[in-house]
């Protein structure tokens, strides 16, 4: 990867409905040249997808939670069934494998405290747990979904 690229893609993590023709003037390239480089890097599989960032408060998803779950096992059954429950809840749009004393964090979207409600009862009736914490969001310091490109080689 090669500056061209990183600029290519700060302008995709930018905004990733940017024509070609303007992407390859912001970039300095020939529109084929930007075209082909933007196609190596998702047949790369450095873009994954290119997708509309939709504001939860507009969509009556005002209430951010992260919910940190310690597992009542930790065999093979158990992770499969827990992970299989978590993708099957729309509400849920992150689930990370942690270290320290939470197995898992999920990041989730609900409209309030009652729609959190359901959302816990929905997890804790799919698979066994030892603990479930919650934590809700106050207020949005910071959030991007553009990575830092200087680390890419």
């Amino acid at each position: 990867m090669d500056d061209r690229d990183r600029a290519i893609l700060t302008e995709l993590q930018r905004d990733s409905s940017i024509s070609i023709e303007d992407l390859a003037g912001r970039v300095n390239l020939s529109r084929n040249a930007c075209w082909r480089r933007m196609k190596q890097l998702e047949e790369g599989g450095v873009i994954r997808a290119r997708v509309a960032l939709l504001d939860p408060a507009r969509l009556n998803l005002g209430l951010t939670a992260f919910i940190a779950i310690k597992a009542s096992s930790h065999d093979q059954s158990w992770l499969d069934r827990f992970s299989e429950a978590v993708k099957d809840i729309p509400e849920i749009i992150g689930v990370y494998r942690t270290t320290g004393e939470t197995d898992y964090m999920l990041h989730a979207v609900v409209p309030d405290i009652a729609g959190y409600d359901r959302l816990y009862k929905r997890i804790i009736t799919k698979v066994p747990l030892n603990d479930v914490s919650s934590f809700f969001v106050m207020e949005k310091v910071k959030e991007t979904t553009a990575l830092p490109l200087s680390y890419a080689d």
